[in-house]
């Protein structure tokens, strides 16, 4: 066992992340709905992006509390416990003193993306996006009738020349990136808001995989960066220095991905102009009619951010010895490889091209004889590569990639 393996094993031994779950019949995406997408059922799946282990203790028993009480009617998300746990969590979490009265919400991240390129594009407008790029992106952009624009990641060239198009209004950062993992730096973050400020294109930060940042990296939020750009609170805060003279710009985020509770719905948001925030406010609550938000989801936001770090903390450290071990695998078996794990989240991205296979005769391989369900990278827009989801109990990763090895040196025979 490699010492990041140890190190995972001694730091999770306050949780049970090994036992193993059987989630069969419970109307869930991943297992129950793999022949929508892999045309075969009874796969062992490892594709969507939840995570195969229950929520934080601390959320089941405050979503049990909640279910107690016995009346669930309408409610609101504009209360302090709400709105604090959210500051606590910034704070805590990433340093960073919040203005609650920025703070917006939504039914789900993807809601919220739709909702602020509805407010910031026109159809046949296009929005840029880093390439290879989380599928939600594109069928939220290509489904509103506005124009994707991918750019390859970390080519600020391309990034430039794509923002300087007349009709580029928007930039969608997913930071952490998804589906790589990657961590992007302050100087990378800073550089980008100075670019869509410079060509007037307002930036759209879908935040979401932030608490699942790995040891020797660091989650910067795309506040703190735009208020220092915009004249605003700088260094450590994120208050209310936003506007469109500045720049327009948005954060969207949850706490469903870190926690494992997207079934509940609910996310949150942070404007940085208030006349944005108002007309985004305004939409939600009349034109889509959700001025009430899932009281469950509420109730598990404010348990996860007051109570649950210590549960993320283990289940990060769990999946870092799950990464730990597909890399001694793979460069045990292709070194060619050279795979590193990511510095963020649970979803291994792989580059297959040194060794030469074929994707789809590779899918052929592990769908008809491994019986595995692993995401092709060509969802992404980068065939070649693959999608492994780790948020799962040590047993079912090492099947995973147990199967992948097989289904490799199948398919290179």
């Amino acid at each position: 066992m490699s010492e990041g393996a140890r190190n995972a094993v001694s730091t999770t031994a306050r949780y049970d992340f090994d036992t193993v779950i059987d989630r069969r019949g419970t109307w869930c995406v991943q297992w129950d709905g793999v022949a929508d997408r892999f045309g075969v059922d009874g796969l062992l799946p490892f594709t969507i992006s939840d995570m195969d282990f229950e929520t934080a203790p601390e959320v089941l028993a405050a979503l049990r509390a909640r279910l107690d009480h016995g009346v669930l009617g309408y409610t609101t998300w504009q209360q302090d416990d709400f709105l604090s746990a959210v500051a606590h969590w910034y704070g805590t979490r990433y340093g960073a003193d919040l203005d609650t009265g920025r703070l917006v919400y939504g039914p789900s991240v993807l809601s919220q993306l739709s909702q602020l390129l509805q407010m910031w594009t026109s159809e046949g407008e296009g929005v840029v996006v880093h390439t290879p790029t989380y599928d939600g992106f594109r069928k939220a952009v290509l489904g509103l009738g506005r124009e994707l624009r991918g750019v390859p990641l970390g080519d600020t060239e391309a990034l430039e020349r794509e923002l300087a198009r007349a009709d580029a209004k928007v930039l969608v950062l997913c930071s952490p990136h998804n589906p790589t993992g990657r961590v992007w730096t302050e100087a990378e973050l800073r550089e980008m808001a100075e670019l869509a400020r410079r060509h007037g294109a307002a930036v759209i930060s879908d935040e979401i995989h932030a608490d699942f940042v790995h040891d020797g990296h660091v989650h910067v939020p795309y506040a703190r960066i735009a208020d220092a750009g915009d004249g605003g609170v700088g260094e450590g805060g994120v208050g209310d220095g936003g506007g469109p003279a500045g720049g327009r710009w948005a954060v969207i985020t949850s706490a469903s991905k870190s926690f494992n509770f997207p079934a509940l719905t609910g996310s949150y948001g942070i404007i940085g102009d208030p006349a944005d925030r108002a007309e985004y406010l305004r939409r939600m609550e009349t034109a889509e009619g959700l001025a009430s938000p899932a009281v469950l989801s509420l109730t598990a936001h404010i348990a996860a951010y007051r109570e649950g770090a210590a549960w993320l903390d283990a289940v990060r450290a769990y999946v870092t010895g799950n990464l730990a071990m597909v890399a001694e695998r793979l460069d045990a078996e292709f070194p060619e490889l050279a795979w590193v794990p990511p510095q963020a989240g649970y979803l291994a991205w792989i580059d297959l091209r040194p060794l030469g296979v074929d994707e789809e005769a590779l899918q052929r391989v592990l769908i008809e004889g491994e019986k595995v369900a692993i995401m092709p990278g060509s969802v992404y827009g980068a065939p070649g590569f693959l999608r492994l989801n780790l948020g799962c109990p040590r047993s079912k990763a090492e099947a995973g990639v147990a199967a992948l090895v097989r289904g490799l040196r199948t398919v290179r025979a």
